[in-house]
């Protein structure tokens, strides 16, 4: 019944229990080290794609300010190619190279937010995890003795 139970649940929970339960009366250590590679598979599983997301989220800031730099340099350079300007002409051309500013903000933002929020679920899973093979083991520890 366990089994079946684990078997259709997504949890990645159930598979370490799973892992434990079907070496059922083997010893301790053979269900202890099967429910732990199942954890380190586990762990693998739910942070396979959360680098992605930290990457983006850590680069578009500077992607961004890159932009920036670059329209800056464009609109000094505008300037002394036509040697007449001024102000308005200068802060026009900062005005429109913030834009890739804001947009690396707008990226990076949420990518960010969604990273904490990926990490702190897959720390919650693994602290679940973690209880599942130690309540395991206090089964197998009770029914061996």
């Amino acid at each position: 019944m366990i089994l079946r139970l684990c078997d259709t649940s997504n949890a990645p929970f159930s598979s370490v229990v799973s892992a434990g339960f079907n070496l059922w009366g083997h010893s301790e250590v053979v269900i202890s080290n099967a429910m732990e590679r199942q954890v380190t598979i586990e762990i693998a599983k739910l942070e396979r794609l959360t680098s992605i997301v930290g990457t983006i989220g850590g680069t578009a800031v500077y992607v961004g300010l890159f932009g920036t730099v670059l329209g800056i340099m464009k609109a000094f350079n505008e300037v002394a190619q036509t040697g007449s300007g001024g102000m308005s002409v200068v802060i026009n051309g900062i005005a429109e190279a913030l834009v890739t500013t804001a947009a690396g903000l707008c990226v990076a933002v949420p990518a960010v937010m969604a990273y904490n929020y990926f990490i702190k679920k897959i720390d919650s899973f693994i602290t679940d995890m973690e209880l599942c093979v130690s309540e395991t083991m206090d089964l197998v520890n009770i029914k061996q003795k």
